[in-house]
């Protein structure tokens, strides 16, 4: 195909606003899928994404497309998904396209993560047009629509196409807007093979398989390669497209995208972002995306032990599928050996542990997620902790700093009060309110990430009636005021349920877990204390009472002394199998503290 014909772009937009949808009418109208093959959300392959009605993938799929002109154009589409946590799919599939088709819901208008996609794409300079989706909804305000295109994103709203994938309306205004308002790709001809590689994932029969963009070069089956920042040698097995499902291709050509299959048995061989050149006549690596740093930890255990290794093979597999997340080996005392793993953010956490159940068919339990502390300690040094139990000593901790997000709240008028009690409940401030419309607002709030980890997205939803959005980006560390919490069983410290939190809510924390622990502990024959403690204080107290056995049962009649001393006799055996009996936790007690 002449590169003049060729057009890289994505989809964009906030969760639901119709991105996979849209993707589904282009492949229809091109032809690419036939009526009978095509099913809702087509692109989503993954059955939690159809469960979900979200995208956690980027999808790459090439079509072909006779314009008005009469010429035949080859459109490389990349699907993107909208929420937050996985904003470094999208970041991968911007740096692969010359354009951008940002969606915007003609009910809802725009939305944090719009706003948050569409800096994306300005700062990598692409080609952006808006699209108004279902505009066939009854309550659809297209002008509103049109006005915050030009007030919030900068972009005029005359330019905007109006269109509903679900009905069909406006498909082919965007095919040809596609083909005449984003340029072609740009090649240098004098330039050696260039690949840029954008995504990869694991393949049962052909082993790890490439996600590429052809930048210069011609790029076909049988020739040697090199992968430049990890000087990798490699012989390419197949080149091929997506149609959505993948086909072999003779070559790929300058501005084509595709996938390779090469002799890589091993998944971290491939470094999403590397380049590919020749090895006799290379070429100067391709700028790459930033490296993704995690901003959530949680430990991963097999629940049968005997599963380790199965375990480590699938995270490998899976890593290789998403390079957002990071692992590396650790044990605890109590869960027996695991992984400590880093993700995006909760969501992100909550997909890989479900693809771990369904795909890999493991039995997982996960600790309470953490998020990393840098601990500046006395003689000068800064240890960064994302584990409770790598706590250092209190006495040589001068101060600790948490990571803090700034987050942008887009809410309702009538919830603003209700936003801003939320906002300061997780100990954030808010730096600023901009009115975006006669209806919303958003708030700019500077949050301590660990506040907004477990609940914080559930609650913006239930305070808005689900019209409030958010998204958060890093912003750095700040000095507080932080304790490592321990929970003791009968006076030992159990690791699995340690935790790092802010101390004005240690106490809070502490009693909740001891009074969940004494829900899932086995009564034993003696009392046992459950207690929260900040190093030697404790701060809160559940008993379990003991299982009692009734001794005085034998006596019947006669003098109370007789039964007053049975009872005395099993008090002394009590104390004494106290003091040398230990409790031993069951696996279900920690999964169920652990889930809750």
């Amino acid at each position: 195909m002449d590169i003049e014909r060729i057009r890289n772009f994505c989809i964009i937009a906030h969760i639901d606003h119709g991105k996979t949808t849209l993707s589904d009418r282009l492949l229809q109208n091109t032809g690419t899928l036939q009526d009978r093959e095509l099913q809702e959300q087509h692109l989503d392959s993954m059955d939690l994404e159809r469960e979900r009605g979200i995208t956690i993938k980027a999808h790459p799929v090439t079509m072909g497309y006779t314009a008005k002109d009469g010429k035949l154009y080859e459109l490389n589409l990349i699907d993107t998904p909208g929420h937050v946590d996985f904003s470094y799919e999208v970041s991968r599939s911007l740096s692969a396209c010359e354009g951008a088709i940002v969606i915007v819901d003609a009910a809802q208008g725009v939305e944090a993560q719009t706003v948050a996609n569409v800096q994306l794409a300005m700062k990598l300079n692409l080609t952006i047009f808006p699209v108004i989706n279902k505009i066939d909804l009854p309550h659809a305000n297209i002008e509103f629509a049109k006005q915050q295109l030009e007030d919030i994103l900068a972009i005029p709203g005359d330019d905007a196409i109006l269109a509903s994938a679900k009905e069909g309306i406006g498909i082919e205004d965007i095919l040809e807007a596609i083909v005449q308002r984003i340029p072609p790709p740009k090649h240098d001809p004098d330039t050696s093979l260039q690949v840029l590689v954008f995504d990869s994932y694991f393949d049962t029969y052909r082993g790890a398989v490439s996600v590429v963009r052809v930048v210069n070069g011609e790029l076909r089956a049988g020739m040697q390669a090199r992968f430049i920042n990890t000087n990798r040698l490699i012989e390419v097995k197949e080149v091929g497209s997506f149609n959505p499902r993948p086909y072999a291709r003779e070559s790929l050509f300058p501005g084509e995208t595709g996938y390779i299959t090469a002799n890589i048995k091993n998944p971290a061989d491939i470094k999403v972002g590397d380049t590919l050149t020749l090895p006799k006549n290379p070429a100067p690596a391709l700028p790459g995306f930033q490296e993704i740093h995690p901003m959530v930890f949680s430990g991963i255990y097999p629940i049968n032990t005997a599963d380790y290794e199965h375990l480590k093979q699938s995270l490998g597999k899976l890593q290789l599928n998403d390079s957002a997340f990071v692992y590396q080996a650790e044990s605890s005392i109590a869960l027996g050996f695991g992984f400590r793993c880093g993700f995006l953010g909760l969501l992100h956490l909550e997909i890989i542990q479900e693809r771990l159940r369904r795909e890999y068919d493991m039995d997982i339990i996960a600790t309470y997620p953490s998020v990393v502390y840098q601990v500046h300690m006395t003689d000068g040094s800064v240890v960064e902790v994302d584990n409770p139990s790598f706590m250092p000593d209190t006495s040589s901790i001068d101060h600790i700093e948490e990571p803090m997000v700034m987050c942008s709240v887009i809410s309702p008028n009538e919830n603003i009060g209700d936003m801003m009690g939320l906002i300061a409940e997780k100990r954030g401030d808010v730096l600023k309110t901009e009115t975006i419309d006669e209806r919303r607002i958003m708030l700019n709030a500077r949050i301590p990430l660990n506040e907004i980890l477990i609940d914080f997205h559930d609650k913006i939803k239930s305070i808005t009636h689900g019209y409030g959005s958010m998204d958060y980006e890093y912003d750095g560390y700040q000095e507080a005021d932080m304790v490592k919490m321990d929970m003791l069983v009968n006076g030992e410290t159990v690791d699995a349920f340690s935790s790092i939190v802010h101390r004005s809510k240690a106490e809070y924390r502490g009693r909740i877990l001891a009074a969940k622990l004494k829900e899932v502990i086995p009564k034993q024959q003696f009392a046992v204390a459950i207690q929260a403690a900040i190093g030697t204080k404790i701060i809160a107290r559940e008993t379990l009472s003991a299982l009692r056995k009734d001794v005085t049962a034998k006596c019947y009649g006669g003098d109370i002394t007789r039964k007053r001393k049975l009872l005395e006799k099993q008090k002394e055996g009590k104390k004494r199998m106290k003091s040398v009996g230990s409790v031993s936790i069951p696996q279900e007690a920690f999964i169920k503290v652990l889930k809750a």
